[in-house]
């Protein structure tokens, strides 16, 4: 039998085009041609780290590089490192393409990152993308923003996309979106002031194995869904689990819905684990810096009553054919609100998460109680 990836490699582009469009899901549009002959400018916006830039931001250099057409690799050799440079080959081989890439209708026209120096690395390796000069500059030259962040906390979000949500452009905001509850729904009623579409989410809602999930439980054929244990390695840490703890929590949120009650977390060296409850189904776990999956990643599982499925990111066993496609669904989802204006995720998922990271940490001052999310929301 033919494996997916396989199936990727064999089939190539052309045939690739017939089923590209089966692999969307949460917004994502694949659509191989562009009817209208629109090409989208994209503003591109790396956010920093309690005021230190990120020089190479993955979230803006890995992540956003899926709406540029081409590459300066002579500047990517200069500016980057090699491991960069050999994802950017993989991630635009036409055998890797899912039958939608390059995506036809998109280019990063602008950059913006506060040291201009920093910046115009970004600008060599992505032709004809220019430095702005400021958050307004960038705004007033591009189609939609993109906010990347990659280790950040988002306690400079807001100021760096309110100038794009001002003039109602359809915006990314990286994890986490804003630092605290309150700064969450500052971004969130100001883009609905301003008739802004928004989008925010972790790539662990865009893996395939997600997607999947997702099929199965819509479809009823393995009765009710039990629960979910969503894992990722790393080493816990009270400041990381702000950061790095959205993409479990963001796992819970997309599989098993909107409504979390309360939560309830055990922190021990480096590893957190918590209860996540719901007052109308099964609750979910969350694992922080889970020890036994340093290979992986990230681990989920999902029981219902007549069926168990467990997934990584990985697709056929490998992690980086995988982590090509969270990425690129991802911004396909994003590029998909463009288009559309539809916003992907609700913000009430968006806000949900972020209090249940807030329930989380303040169980974990209260030697684990069970804190519901109505305590920190108010």
């Amino acid at each position: 039998m033919t494996t997916r990836r396989g199936w990727f490699s064999t089939l190539g582009a052309a045939g690739l085009m017939t089923v590209g469009a089966q692999f969307a899901r949460s917004g994502s549009s694949a659509e191989p041609q562009n009817g209208s002959g629109k090409t989208y400018r994209i503003g591109v916006i790396s956010a920093r780290i309690r005021g230190k830039p990120q020089v190479l931001n993955g979230h803006t250099w890995h992540f956003a590089q899926y709406f540029h057409p081409t590459i300066n690799y002579e500047a990517a050799a200069k500016h980057t490192t090699p491991h960069v440079i050999s994802y950017y080959k993989l991630s635009r081989d036409l055998r890797n393409s899912f039958g939608v890439l390059p995506f036809p209708d998109t280019k990063i026209t602008h950059y913006y990152e506060a040291d201009p120096v920093v910046a115009q690395k970004f600008a060599d390796v992505f032709p004809g993308c220019e430095v702005a000069k400021s958050p307004e500059e960038l705004a007033s030259n591009v189609d939609a923003v993109w906010l990347g962040d990659a280790s950040g906390y988002g306690e400079d979000h807001f100021e760096l996309i309110a100038p794009g949500l001002e003039r109602g452009l359809p915006t990314f905001c990286d994890k986490p979106i804003g630092e605290t509850i309150a700064g969450v729904r500052q971004i969130l009623n100001y883009a609905k002031q301003h008739k802004a579409p928004l989008m925010s989410s972790s790539l662990f809602r865009h893996e395939w194995g997600t997607e999947e999930a997702l099929r199965r439980k819509d479809s009823g054929e393995f009765g009710e869904l039990l629960y979910v244990i969503a894992s990722m390695y790393g080493a816990y840490t009270p400041d990381g689990w702000f950061i790095y703890g959205h993409h479990p929590a963001w796992m819970i949120e997309t599989i098993c819905g909107h409504g979390v009650e309360a939560v309830s977390a055990y922190a021990r060296n480096g590893s957190c684990h918590a209860i996540v409850t719901y007052p109308d189904r099964m609750p979910a776990e969350i694992w922080y810096g889970r020890p036994d999956i340093a290979k992986d990643y990230c681990r989920t599982l999902i029981a219902f009553q007549k069926d168990r499925f467990e997934f990584t990111p990985a697709i056929e066993g490998s992690f980086t054919i995988g982590h090509h496609y969270e990425m690129f669904n991802m911004a396909n989802a994003f590029r998909g609100m463009i288009k559309t204006g539809i916003e992907p995720v609700p913000h009430r998922e968006i806000l949900e998460v972020t209090a249940m990271l807030y329930a989380g940490a303040k169980s974990l001052q209260q030697k684990s109680r069970l804190v519901e999310l109505a305590e920190v929301l108010q």
